[in-house]
């Protein structure tokens, strides 16, 4: 009776194995004979990014030309392939391409998002991302970010793809202006000389900033606030042409 016993649940458990290998078999059968029926396009970070749509997305899935996967079948589909073509874009920082239950194409785009504009004379400007990727200016749309100008800003070239290891203190001090909404309200652009020295320029008020090298952020930009927000209140906005903050300790003013 117990060896009886034994053998049915042996049968048992091979029949649910080949039931289940035989389902295995069967989906992905079924998998590689599915076509793409159409192509679902999510842009995640768009607002106010508006450099790449879903038009543009399905563009470079195709790479310009003919539908490639739309009435294809799955097995005939490399989405490595796709997602390498669709990240080759310059404004788009990451994607994923993978196929849904019913039968889409999905493609999840996450945008890179500039913060600062190079201005270059001759030369195409610029945008600078978050991450410090040098991306070109679009045709479609204008980040209004602070602009980044002079001699300096002319060696930063289209080639140079990140600033993370060539510029790191400009990179700095861009996330420093940029990551405070006061000194982003305040400050309208960065100008660099051939040494390396800034001077800033602001938004609203008449007097420009003598900043010097990019170092002590932190010091500088707290004499700054006192400068804004103690002395121009009592000598009026518009009373000095310049304000200079490279010396320890210091706050000068003409």
């Amino acid at each position: 009776m117990f060896k009886r016993l034994k053998i049915s649940k042996t049968v048992k458990v091979v029949l649910s194995a080949i039931v289940i290998f035989s389902f295995i078999a069967f989906a992905n059968r079924e998998y590689s004979e599915e076509v793409c029926n159409d192509v679902i396009v999510d842009i995640e970070n768009q607002q106010e990014n508006y450099y790449v749509d879903k038009n543009d997305v399905i563009k470079l899935l195709n790479q310009g030309g003919e539908d490639v996967v739309i009435g294809k079948s799955f097995k005939l589909v490399n989405l490595k392939e796709i997602e390498n073509r669709i990240i080759a874009s310059p404004y788009i920082k990451e994607t994923e391409v993978f196929k849904d239950l019913k039968g889409n194409l999905i493609v999840k785009v996450n945008l890179r998002r500039p913060i600062a504009r190079i201005i270059r004379s001759g030369k195409k400007d610029a945008y600078i991302s978050e991450e410090g990727e040098i991306m070109p200016v679009s045709e479609k749309y204008n980040s209004r970010v602070v602009l980044i100008s002079g001699k300096g800003a002319e060696k930063l070239a289209i080639s140079e793809t990140s600033l993370v290891q060539t510029k790191p203190t400009l990179l700095e001090l861009i996330e420093f202006v940029q990551g405070d909404d006061f000194w982003k309200a305040q400050i309208a652009q960065i100008d660099i000389d051939q040494r390396g020295d800034v001077v800033l320029y602001p938004q609203v008020t008449k007097q420009y900033i003598e900043f010097g090298q990019i170092d002590e952020l932190e010091e500088k930009f707290k004499k700054l606030e006192i400068f804004y927000k103690r002395i121009l209140p009592l000598k009026g906005w518009n009373y000095y042409d310049k304000v200079n903050l490279m010396y320890k300790g210091q706050i000068i003013a003409d």
